[in-house]
């Protein structure tokens, strides 16, 4: 039924395309004003958590976008291994700034630190563009062969929604020219798999059941829109703003003792039926609003590609209440169909591909997992794919001896084909504790429910 659905939004696309033109600026990959060519990367000096030795550069790509690139003592391309960095988001919706790429250096240094080079793009702008990112994390890759050389082996590592982007590298450029592409190896951590889809559907249905409980964005004394917009255009609204109104609804950030019964029971209905932690709650309220006013206003050209016209919520008080008041929207085909075009991956992979998630990451599900290997079974490449959980509660960053782990694992698969197990990555982490801290988390027996059991499929 899914697959007739695309189909069928895939056919309404073309017949959109021949008959009207193209909403301008609406594309994900919407065309970048004339910017000085690539420049020489520029040494910098290393943040204070890259190793001592270690040589930084940073410079700007010729498309809009920045990058930090950071080189170990010793590093040298005949022996050395790069790891491309695909960075998490998208919060900003602005344009790119290098501060973004410094501070994913900042966060990574473990990368260094473990004998790697390591490179990130900003990408050309904020906002989002599965596509044009990983556009942008292979122009960065061309830029650091042609200054520094072809490294030995090439790994690609995708963050939460960087991870996202780097499914959707491994196989837009899994073969170039006729020949196998770029990257030798895959590692996914904390990762919005699937496709934006089914990975930010479940935000306008945070949006409904938030409004419909807390009756305050937008308030009654504001111009009402359909909340699959996020804001409108001209709203002047700001973060802080909808901080107050969140926590004026549900007593969030207060002890909960000083909440009244009213904001517990809000607070109670709110994370209940959408399946989030309080504490993720404004995070994901916040992409709800900002990052959905991005995607669809400026990408899909005004265009709402997530319905909840058949979607049951449950886990409130009063199910049938909820269920009349909620605000119902009907997706438009042309939109679901340019979205999974440019994020859902098809499972073409043709390289080794490992992934670290936390139980109970916050932000991104950790059932995401279990969509991902489905696509990659469908399409007969699930024996290039290894999964491994921790009983962590974090999404940004995981145990630091976990990282090295997983990069030697997946290099032992590249370079000897001894496919991993998660036995095995826990084992090489303990290994790690004594240069990296104690952190190993790894639980080797943990499979994660499906998708379907945290959001309801459309």
């Amino acid at each position: 039924m899914r697959n007739t659905c695309l189909a069928l939004a895939t056919a309404a696309l073309l017949a959109a395309c021949a008959s009207t033109p193209s909403p301008t600026p609406s594309a994900f990959d919407a065309p970048v004003a004339a910017l000085p060519p690539a420049a020489k990367p520029a040494p910098q000096a290393c943040p204070a958590e890259v190793p001592a030795g270690a040589r930084c550069f940073t410079g700007a790509d010729g498309s809009g976008a920045f990058y930090w690139i950071a080189l170990p003592k010793d590093w040298s391309p005949s022996t050395g291994v790069l790891v491309m960095h695909a960075h998490g988001g998208p919060a900003d919706t602005g344009p790119a700034e290098l501060k973004r790429s410094e501070e994913d250096l900042k966060r990574w240094a473990v990368t260094v630190k473990a004998g790697y080079a390591w490179a990130g793009s900003t990408y050309r702008r904020g906002g989002y563009g599965v596509t044009m990112a990983a556009e942008d994390t292979e122009r960065l890759r061309k830029l650091f062969v042609r200054e520094f050389g072809q490294p030995r082996r090439t790994l690609l590592h995708g963050q939460s929604y960087g991870g996202g982007v780097a499914s959707k590298a491994a196989e837009l450029y899994a073969t170039v020219d006729g020949q196998r592409g770029p990257y030798d190896g895959v590692l996914l951590t904390s990762s919005v798999l699937g496709g934006g889809n089914r990975a930010y559907g479940f935000r306008l249905d945070l949006r409904v059941v938030y409004q419909a409980v807390c009756k305050n964005h937008p308030k009654a004394d504001e111009p009402a829109y359909p909340l699959w917009m996020g804001l409108p255009k001209d709203s002047k609204l700001t973060r802080a703003e909808l901080a107050a109104r969140v926590r004026e609804c549900t007593g969030i950030g207060a002890p909960a003792a000083q909440r009244s019964e009213q904001q517990k029971a809000n607070l109670a209905a709110i994370v209940n039926v959408i399946k989030i932690q309080e504490r993720s709650l404004l995070g994901h309220l916040n992409w709800a609003t900002w990052l959905l006013q991005d995607l669809s206003q400026l990408r899909l050209g005004n265009r709402n590609a997530f319905g909840n016209t058949a979607v049951a919520y449950k886990g409130s008080a009063n199910d049938a209440a909820l269920n009349a008041g909620v605000l119902r929207y009907a997706a438009d085909p042309a939109a679901v169909a340019l979205l999974a075009q440019d994020s859902e991956p098809q499972g073409k992979v043709n390289v080794p591909v490992l992934t670290l998630h936390a139980f109970n990451d916050p932000t991104a599900f950790v059932e995401l997992e279990s969509a991902y290997r489905g696509i990659l079974q469908r399409a007969g490449t699930g024996h290039l794919l290894v999964q491994t959980f921790s009983d962590e509660s974090e999404h940004s960053y995981l145990a630091d001896a976990q990282y090295p782990a997983l990069f030697t694992a997946l290099l032992d698969w590249v370079d000897k084909g001894d496919k991993p197990t998660p036995q095995k990555v826990l084992a090489l982490c303990q290994g790690y504790e004594a240069g990296y801290g104690k952190g190993c988390r790894i639980q080797p027996a943990y499979v994660p429910p499906s998708l379907d059991s945290r959001v309801a499929p459309r």
